[in-house]
């Protein structure tokens, strides 16, 4: 009997993968603006149309990529991020599995513009269903220009599968403003069917929450700082009295990755028990610096997702720096230990008899009899004394 067990050809393997790697526009977006952060550029302008349906483009001042490095990207398991298992555990930059080029490429057009600082001319490479159309040299400036077309095309179930260009434009809004939180040190643009929806300068974190949240943000942030040999926690919380009932402004980011995780949410909230009404809660856009070795990234293909080595060493620590900076700025009620002077029992007057007040009365006064002495001095003028004046 022939072997019917076959060995997949690279675009279908990559097609299947794109299924899970990029589930929507919003998938492609947080891969591209990755690869940017990842490529050392501090300018980096995101550019849709129909909610990223019809366009996503990425513009950045990065690094650049040779013509060898351009043409290789898109090959499955292509990265420079590590070259050995070990360094799985040593990470430090957004993407190592070399999955989203290559997903990306087997499901759109893809056109790709590249130049290092070290080269005159740059390469342009053309894509699309996995197969190069055309390549040539073009004259472009310094970094890397990405652009998506007609996501979805050869696969029209997962295309009718799409919301709304609304919908989508929202689910991309979110995924610009984690990127965007994550590095206040990069300038960021985004441009949405021609509109300008944020421009982001470099400024430090409180700024770049007061810019991507609007100005009444700056109020609402208590900040939060604990370092410990575990982890260092920093950042800021929303102060009770500003808890909602939707869960839009909660943030956490770990070595600056976007994450989410239902176990440290629970600390959060239980710190802000007592607080905050039922049923609402409160906003943060916290910041865990650890170790790589401590944390596994490689759970999911999206990287939201993340296994702590102690998570119980976490949660009490980060519960109790929320509860150390919610008393500190007097959002918390607290005890306070601290001597008042003016509030001592004066236990010296313990052993002292208390004396009866010297108040003089003259129980022979009636003031309805003739013969009244006046108490003071004052003696009643006549009329003749005031004709005398």
């Amino acid at each position: 009997m022939a072997g019917v067990i076959k060995l997949l050809p690279d675009h279908v393997a990559n097609q299947i993968a794109a299924g899970e790697v990029v589930q929507r526009p919003a998938s492609v977006v947080k891969e591209l603006l990755e690869n940017a952060i990842d490529a050392g550029a501090d300018q980096i302008k995101l550019i849709i149309k129909d909610g990223g349906k019809t366009l996503i483009q990425v513009v950045d001042n990065g690094c650049g990529m040779s013509t060898t490095d351009a043409r290789m990207c898109f090959e499955r398991h292509a990265t420079s991020k590590l070259t050995t298992a070990e360094e799985l555990y040593a990470l430090k930059t957004k993407g190592f599995r070399g999955e989203a080029l290559a997903s990306i490429g087997a499901i759109a057009h893809v056109e790709l513009q590249t130049r290092t600082q070290e080269e005159e001319v740059g390469t342009q490479i053309r894509i699309a269903g996995s197969e190069v159309t055309d390549q040539q040299a073009i004259a472009t400036p310094k970094g890397t220009a990405i652009l998506v077309k007609n996501l979805f095309y050869n696969i029209p179930a997962r295309r009718n599968f799409l919301k709304s260009p609304q919908v989508e434009s929202r689910h991309i809004t979110d995924e610009f403003h984690r990127v965007a939180l994550a590095h206040p040190e990069i300038a960021f643009q985004y441009y949405s069917n021609g509109s300008e929806l944020f421009q982001l300068p470099k400024t430090n974190l409180r700024k770049r929450i007061v810019h991507v949240f609007g100005s009444k943000t700056n109020e609402k942030l208590v900040p939060v700082t604990e370092d410990t040999q575990l982890v260092k926690v920093g950042g800021f919380i929303c102060k009770p009295a500003f808890a909602k009932k939707s869960r839009g402004e909660q943030f956490f980011f770990v070595n600056n990755r976007f994450i989410k995780s239902p176990y440290l949410h629970h600390a959060v909230m239980n710190a802000f028990e007592g607080l905050i009404k039922p049923n609402t809660f409160p906003g943060y856009f916290l910041y865990l610096e650890m170790e790589p070795s401590a944390i596994d990234v490689n759970i999911h293909p999206t990287k939201t997702e993340i296994k702590f080595h102690d998570d119980h060493s976490l949660y009490a620590i980060l519960r109790s720096a929320l509860k150390h900076s919610l008393g500190q700025f007097n959002v918390a009620p607290v005890l306070d230990f601290e001597k008042d002077p003016n509030l001592d029992t004066p236990y010296a007057y313990r052993q002292k008899s208390a004396q009866s007040p010297a108040v003089e009365v003259d129980r022979g006064f009636n003031p309805f009899s003739g013969n009244v002495k006046s108490a003071s001095g004052f003696k009643k003028v006549t009329k003749d004394a005031w004709e005398a004046l």
